[in-house]
């Protein structure tokens, strides 16, 4: 286990519970001198900001609900940001990434982000915590929760998960086929010749929506990201699909290409690099981002809400 860096859920089932589990968390930052960032749902913002009372001031606070709500988001924008700010010291987080509420959509790239933070900060001098509400939360997500953290927090026990895996058979485990679209989906076949006029056909179809003009713009970006990777990495080509759902639209890229580094679209690139930016800034953009790759291609589909 890296001794470095610290991975832990905390099983919680009330507030009171879960003050007990996060506030000698954060006052052991404070009393450090750590830099401190809590990204949870804003109810439980409200229950550690009013136990800290004038501390709360040096803590940073983030509505994980919002910052989070694309699980492929976290890892870049909120975990690696808020360390790379503090680089050189010791940083403690509070992410609670998995709530009662979540999708069966999201809740597979929760899994695999929770996995993931396992590899992205490997060496990193940070301790995160997870609280996890085993009232509210069904028995298959704590029981991945045993999974995803070496080290297991309930009340006052603190131990070594036994049923810890390692992260490559979690994000296996949850590279699940995609549903199928929906009836009202319209497909356009692309290559490099013609992303032209795959820009218009994502302005024509999502413009009718209900989304927002700056939204379009934000799903002709990642659209185009996604496509330009198909491009290079799949075989030249590939397929765009998009429909309506009740509360979000979707687009989906196909190619025949391969998807198989683990933080793509999770750590952002050095600033030096010319690649690597595509899939974060489609993670940035995106309400929630499922992946799914096969031996005869790769899938990358992505939601705003509308």
């Amino acid at each position: 286990m890296d001794t470095a860096f610290v991975h832990e859920a905390l099983f919680y089932r009330d507030a009171d519970e879960y003050r007990a589990g996060t506030l000698p968390f954060v006052r052991a930052a404070l009393d450090a001198r750590e830099p401190v960032l809590v990204a949870v749902p804003g109810p439980r913002i409200d229950i550690i900001a009013a136990a800290l009372g004038e501390l709360a001031v040096e803590v940073r606070f983030l509505d994980m609900t919002r910052a989070g709500r694309n699980p492929g988001k976290i890892i870049p924008w909120v975990l690696h940001a808020f360390v790379e700010e503090h680089l050189g010291t010791p940083v403690r987080i509070i992410g609670e990434p998995i709530w009662a509420g979540r999708s069966v959509d999201e809740y597979p790239a929760c899994v695999q982000h929770e996995a993931l933070i396992n590899v992205a900060f490997a060496g990193r001098e940070a301790s995160i915590l997870c609280p996890y509400d085993a009232y509210a939360l069904p028995a298959d997500a704590l029981a991945d929760a045993t999974c995803t953290h070496p080290v297991l927090v309930d009340v006052d026990i603190r131990k070594s998960s036994s049923t810890y895996l390692d992260p490559d058979e979690i994000v296996a485990a949850y590279n699940r086929p995609l549903s199928e679209p929906g009836p009202d989906s319209v497909t356009l076949a692309f290559n490099a010749t013609t992303l032209g006029t795959l820009r218009r056909f994502v302005a024509v179809h999502a413009g009718r929506t209900g989304l927002s003009r700056r939204r379009v713009s934000d799903l002709q970006l990642a659209v185009n990201e996604l496509a330009t990777n198909a491009i290079v990495h799949g075989g030249g080509q590939g397929e765009l699909r998009m429909w309506p759902t009740a509360r979000r639209y979707v687009c989906e890229v196909r190619d025949r290409g391969r998807a198989l580094a683990r933080l793509a679209g999770r750590v952002p690139p050095t600033l030096d690099s010319i690649s690597g930016r595509g899939l974060v800034l489609v993670n940035y953009v995106a309400d929630l981002v499922r992946i799914h790759t096969a031996p005869d291609g790769t899938a990358v589909r992505l939601y705003l809400d509308v």
